[in-house]
């Protein structure tokens, strides 16, 4: 069995930049001889059909996300999840059992998706990078990452 590989979970409202900063993230590492997927929450959806925001229907896409990365990390890939994740107590579940990086993306820009926002979107409390992508480019977001989730 592969060694299990960090889950780099980017968390945040819409609009924030997880899919624009994962994506990039996601080339550096492929550029860098990575063995690297990426779990985006649109795409997730898109592929599951999901179109139910409830809560129970949040949390089914979000375990779903999870249970992807696991797998993945499992056989030795480094995993991205790109999703808003609004429960803050399913992070930190997962936390619990998985080798996750927790990246919490925010901007103070309007960038015309706010009217997505999820009203119960529980920021991260602990164990997390903090990454206001207000004043940075994807670059050093990108760079910032790599850092915080030690990936050689």
């Amino acid at each position: 069995m592969a060694e299990e590989r960090p889950i780099i979970w980017i968390t945040g409202q819409p609009g924030a930049g997880k899919s624009t900063v994962g994506k990039a993230l996601l080339e550096s590492l492929q550029s860098a001889g990575q063995d690297v997927f990426m779990v985006d929450g649109d795409d997730l959806r898109a592929l599951t059909e999901n179109a139910d925001y409830s809560q129970a229907g949040r949390e089914a896409n979000i375990r779903r996300a999870q249970d992807i990365a696991l797998y993945l990390s499992r056989q030795g890939r480094v995993v991205i999840v790109a999703v808003v994740a609004p429960f803050l107590w399913l992070r930190e579940e997962f936390k619990s059992r998985a080798n996750v990086k927790e990246v919490y993306v925010h901007t103070t820009e309007v960038r015309g998706r706010e009217h997505y926002h999820s009203s119960e979107y529980g920021a991260p409390e602990t164990d997390y990078l903090n990454l206001d992508t207000t004043d940075i480019s994807v670059e050093e977001g990108v760079n910032a990452i790599i850092g915080f989730a030690s990936i050689t």
